[in-house]
């Protein structure tokens, strides 16, 4: 029988070898951890190589996703469709194993890692998507679902900043389901870490109300299996098992040291290396008694047959429930949204009045939200500033986890990141509010969230010097551009309901990377359209105002600016001087449509362009040539009524009708 250290060391030789095949790469955390990831995989872990996405699978995240080999190695090892040669070309281009996990790249990866301590709050967002869905679907009898989320991190995770967001709440939901491992080797690539972190991180996490699994010896398989099983055995709170490792464990000459961390071993250290471990194969060379050890395809199919049995017997006594919850772990929405997101927006042109955009965000969420039990919701503490909380939303707790309402706290970028793992678990759609200006905070999560592509609605209120009163410390300037340069991002700032109402629509009707709402804290007004031009909405860019003769020009604006541009258009025409007006909710959307469409509102023979918005106004330079034609912030706001604000500013509409006129003198 292949003992549990020769399974653990076939991790460690595919490790070193690929690393050093790639030249690039980082062996050590792989090295370090490999006993703890075999008894965990092949002790505990419930998953299917033949069927990565099945639903109750339990989830493992890597958080420390530097050490990527380890986790290649575990699905090449257990039968995953990851081929050996994938493994040989490690960090190479379309082989499928990046120098970090990404999702989407290779089957198995749950999620992208490598950004640090992104992992564990991603691992917060699965676990937090099992309870509610757990909440919501599990009746007497019948377990639907049923899983755990398991997180590898390092010592980088716990020094960031979002673990303790992260961790922090876990623990006041009581996330019973979700078991981390710490590495604690002491390496990062700096060197020791007793230089810069010294904290108690046992104590750390008991504080925040986790069950802790302290001073265990990560190279002796039973004390990490008993460590498991006394995180499995605590149900009511997260747990963390914290194991002592050696970094580069095996390799006898610089385990134990940073120059382990991120760097091929060479040549003669492998050699060394093989000795060591009494690992007499060749490069690449895993024996058969090896792969039968690990081999999981069976077991696996096993534990989704029963599970599909469960499914069954729940199809039997709950139809209608297990219909809703198959269609949602699909990702697809409710057979008859789009006829009520359509019957909303066409009651939003109809009935729509002047508003703040994020009080019409709140008025789309009472008209779609009891058709989509998907959606789940949240605020980084400012649910009622940015109004994300509808009618029927009930919070989840640590008691009662059928609801679909979190108060994240002030944790923008724990919220975003946490975001970002239920909708990589499936079955909900997250959407959360923070003001404009926070979202720097979340910025790294918002960018992974668009990397791996996921459905997800970021709600920014208070989108610019419009806030007023609470002063430039709170009014966005840059944060629009910013986010708009940030690829698969959809950037929405909708000028009245009917934009707004779109928007949301479009938003979760997106299945291919997240959506961002800007949205403003003052009152707009509303305006009126013909239906082609809200068909045209969902465009990005359309023409929401043309005059009667020949446009001399075109006025392009989003959000709160609209209103400003049909002013300006209106005051432009009495003095002789006709103007389209373009109404820009999306630039993304409206970039990504076919050119002619794209000409058709913008016709390159109107040179004279102006686009105004309450930002810096860089997103716009694309549309216009003329500097002159650029109306937007170029320094920070200031503390007073938002109307003296824009006046300060210099953002008006007679700023706008100069700017046109200037470059109608040529």
């Amino acid at each position: 029988m292949t003992s549990r250290r020769q399974l653990a060391n076939a991790i460690r030789a595919l490790s070193m070898d690929a690393v050093q095949q790639a030249n690039s790469g980082h062996p050590g955390a792989p090295m370090g951890m490999a006993d703890i990831a075999e008894v965990l995989w092949n002790d505990y872990l419930s998953h299917n190589p033949a069927n990565p996405h099945w639903p109750n699978r339990d989830r493992f995240v890597l958080s420390n996703g530097h050490g990527s080999m380890l986790i290649y190695s575990l699905l090449h090892l257990t039968g995953y469709d990851l081929p050996m040669q994938s493994l040989k070309d490690f960090r190479q281009l379309h082989a499928g194993t990046p120098g970090h996990p990404e999702v989407g790249d290779t089957p198995g990866v749950e999620t992208t890692t490598g950004p640090l301590g992104q992992g564990l709050a991603n691992a917060v967002g699965m676990a937090l998507a099992e309870r509610i869905l757990a909440g919501q679907f599990n009746r007497p009898g019948h377990n639907l679902v049923d899983h755990y989320t398991y997180c590898f991190l390092g010592d980088g995770c716990l020094m960031e900043g979002v673990s303790h967001e992260a961790c922090s709440l876990a623990g006041t939901l009581g996330l019973g389901k979700l078991i981390g491992v710490y590495d604690d080797n002491g390496i990062s690539i700096d060197g020791k870490v007793s230089g810069w972190f010294t904290d108690d991180t046992p104590a750390r996490f008991r504080a925040y109300g986790w069950h802790v699994v302290a001073d265990v010896d990560g190279h002796d398989a039973e004390a990490v299996k008993a460590a498991i099983e006394a995180a499995r055995a605590v149900t009511d709170r997260p747990s963390l098992i914290c194991t002592k490792t050696t970094i580069g464990f095996g390799a006898p000459n610089v385990c134990g040291t940073h120059g382990v961390h991120g760097a091929p071993l060479g040549d003669e250290e492998i050699q060394a290396t093989r000795e060591f471990l009494d690992w007499p194969h060749g490069p690449f060379d895993i024996p058969d008694a090896i792969y039968q050890g690990w081999d999981a395809r069976a077991r696996g199919a096993a534990a989704e047959a029963q599970w599909r049995e469960t499914l069954a017997a729940y199809r039997q006594a709950h139809p209608e429930l297990a219909a809703d919850f198959e269609r949602r772990m699909a990702g697809e929405l409710p057979a008859r949204f789009a006829d009520h997101a359509a019957a909303l927006i066409e009651s939003a042109q109809a009935d729509g009045k002047d508003d703040a955009s994020r009080k019409h965000s709140q008025a789309v969420l009472n008209g779609i939200g009891p058709h989509l039990p998907e959606l789940v919701g949240g605020s980084a503490d400012l649910t009622g500033s940015n109004n994300t909380w509808w009618a029927d939303c009930t919070q989840v707790t640590a008691d009662d986890a059928d609801g679909n309402y979190l108060f994240y706290g002030v944790r923008e970028f724990g919220m975003t990141a946490i975001m970002n793992g239920m909708a990589l678990h499936g079955g909900l759609i997250p959407y959360a509010g923070t003001f404009l200006v926070f979202s720097d905070y979340a910025r790294n999560a918002v960018r992974m969230a668009a990397l791996m592509g996921v459905r997800s609605i970021l709600v920014y209120t208070h989108d610019s010097i419009g806030l007023g009163e609470d002063g430039p410390t709170h009014q966005p300037i840059e944060h629009l551009p910013s986010l708009r340069l940030i690829p698969n991002l959809d950037v929405w700032r909708p000028c009245d309901l009917t934009e707004t109402a779109v928007a949301w629509q479009a938003g979760l009707e997106r299945t291919t990377g997240p959506s961002a709402l800007a949205l403003s804290r003052q009152k707009l007004p509303h305006q009126s359209r013909q239906p082609d031009q809200v068909e045209a909405i969902r465009r990005g860019g359309y023409v929401l105002h043309d005059p009667d003769t020949t446009a001399q020009g075109v006025i392009m604006a989003s959000g709160s600016e609209v209103g400003m541009a049909m002013s300006a258009a209106e005051a432009l025409a009495a003095e002789g001087h006709p103007v389209r007006v373009v109404s820009m909710p999306c630039i993304e959307r409206f970039r990504a449509q076919p050119q002619d469409y794209r000409d058709a509102v913008l016709p390159p023979a109107l040179t004279v362009r102006v686009a105004v918005e309450a930002a810096a106004p860089d997103s716009w330079r694309v549309f216009v040539a003329d500097e002159r034609g650029l109306v937007g912030l170029n320094g920070f706001g200031a503390s007073a009524p938002a109307a003296e604000v824009y006046e300060h500013m210099g953002l008006t509409t007679e700023a706008v009708v100069a700017a046109f006129k200037a470059q109608l003198a040529g």
